[in-house]
Formats: C-alpha cells, sequence, structure tokens
C-alpha cells in the first residue's frame, strides 16, 4: 500500500464521493472525475489502497454492510476474552501492549507530563500522533475537521501537559507497516480506561454494540456512559472505537469524522473478506 500523501488525498476525495452518492451507484467515470482523474489512472490507484474496485468497495460503504456486520460479525466479548480469539486478519497484526495512568494521575489533567507529537500519513489521510515516554496516548484523523481542530480537541484533553512538536520521537511507521510491537499509553477515567481495555479485545473485520461493551464491564445500565467513553478514546484506529456499533446496527457517531467510520470498516472488511 503506497503511503504517498497525494494518493491519501485523491481516496479521500473519492470515498467522500461515493459516500454522498451511494443512492445514485455512481460509475466509474463519476467517481474518477471527483477524484480529479482519468478512469484508468483512479481504477489503478484506488485498487492499490483498498484491494478490490471502487464499484466493489461502494458496496462496503453501505449502511446495510453495517448491518451485515452486526448480523456475521458481532464479537461476543466474553467469549473474544477467554478464548484468546484473534482473527487472521487483524488489521494490526502486532502485539499492543498498555499501560493506563493511575486515577490520582488523570485528576492532575496531564501536569508534569510531556507529549511528543507530530503529523503523518496513513490509510485514511493525515493524522496526529501524541505519544509519551510511556506510549502512543493520542491519535486523530484531520480530513474532516482540519489540524487546528485535532490539535484543540487533544490537548483539551491533558490541559497541563507540556506539548513538543517531535515526529521523530514517534515510531509511527511500525504501527503502519506492522511490523513491530506498539506500547500505548491509556489516559482516561477508570471507566474509560475499562472500556478501551473492552474495545481492544475485538479483533479487526468484527464488532461488537455499546450494550455488548456495557456488559462486559460489568455496568449494562450504563450504555449512555459506555457511548460516551467510546467517543472520548483518545487513540483512534488502534483503539478501534469504530468498530463499536448500534444496537440496531446503525454506525453510531465518530468523534473524528462518520465518513472516517465508514471507510475504516469497509477497508478492514475488505481485507478480512480476502484472508478469510
Amino acid at each position: 500500500m503506497t503511503q504517498d500523501p497525494y494518493h491519501h488525498a485523491v481516496i479521500a476525495r473519492a470515498i467522500d464521493y461515493i459516500g454522498d452518492t451511494l443512492h445514485d451507484q455512481p460509475k466509474l467515470e463519476d467517481v474518477a472525475s471527483a477524484a480529479g482523474l482519468s478512469p484508468m489512472h483512479f481504477q489503478r490507484v484506488f485498487s492499490q489502497w483498498a484491494g478490490v474496485s471502487p464499484k466493489r468497495y461502494q458496496q462496503y460503504l453501505t449502511l446495510n454492510h453495517a448491518k451485515t456486520l452486526l448480523q456475521d460479525r458481532f464479537t461476543v466479548l466474553e467469549t473474544t476474552n477467554e478464548t484468546g480469539l484473534s482473527s487472521s486478519s487483524r488489521l494490526h497484526d502486532l502485539f499492543l501492549k498498555w499501560e493506563a495512568m493511575s486515577p490520582g494521575e488523570y485528576a492532575k489533567k496531564g501536569a508534569g507530563l510531556t507529549i511528543n507529537y507530530g503529523y503523518f500519513d496513513s490509510p485514511f489521510g493525515d493524522m496526529l500522533v501524541m505519544g509519551t515516554d510511556r506510549g502512543i496516548c493520542g491519535l486523530a484523523f484531520t480530513a474532516e475537521f482540519g489540524r487546528d481542530h485535532a490539535m484543540k480537541d487533544m490537548t483539551s484533553r491533558w490541559p497541563q501537559a507540556t506539548y513538543i512538536e517531535n515526529p521523530d520521537s514517534l515510531d509511527v511507521a511500525s504501527l503502519i507497516n506492522n511490523d513491530q510491537p506498539a506500547n500505548l499509553h491509556l489516559i482516561g477515567s477508570p471507566l474509560q480506561i475499562k472500556v478501551w481495555e473492552a474495545l481492544l479485545s475485538i479483533p479487526s473485520g468484527q464488532v461488537t454494540t455499546y450494550s455488548e461493551i456495557a456488559e462486559h464491564i460489568g455496568s449494562p445500565k450504563a450504555v449512555r456512559a459506555v457511548g460516551t467513553a467510546v467517543g472520548r478514546n483518545p487513540i483512534s484506529w488502534l483503539i478501534p472505537c469504530h468498530r463499536a456499533l448500534r444496537k440496531s446496527g446503525g454506525l453510531g457517531g465518530y468523534h473524528w469524522g462518520l465518513p472516517v467510520k465508514r471507510a475504516m470498516l469497509a477497508w478492514e472488511s475488505v481485507r478480512f473478506d480476502a484472508q478469510n
């Protein structure tokens, strides 16, 4: 998969157009025109990114696809944990180790904490990555709302921390290439940490519901609070909050924009189907 920023922009425009015109089932020529490429060139670039043709990818972007995921690939978290179940087509075929900040440290709102950050290319466009000496603590996508919004959103979570732009200190290449273990530093309230740990149990290509997560953490009536904690997940993609759906099969919300969530689920589904 190429990491050319130009191609990321092309794919982002194409996904936006496909999502906005799903009911019309746009032709290849129309999507290519929206992306600013010739049909032949666009077909090649898109297929390289997604692993399937633009037409095939449209099927994965539909609302019905989310309902199909919930019906066919619903993950019961208790079973996943007890059996060590892990899909062979995990998005990240690497071992994610995580360390949670203590409640006392969390209450300090990042005081005394140094957080390095930088911007990087990803399969879903420009992303902001943040990390402490313990591991990655933040990952945000900027395609929908821009870099300024992403930075303000992330820094507001730990307002007393010191932020240093130092992309070289962040080992992001290993995350994208899936060739090295990754350390995560979870900074949140006790409830948020429980929810994020549950999300880490969901294999790539599979989904769960907010109510299932609430059951898993021992708070079956706290579905609304769980939904809020999912939405406050600071490490998008690596902690896969995009795999949490409404019980009805609806996508629910996504902090960095529903087009990004839809694209992530579709991207993972393509790979799941190709390897199973």
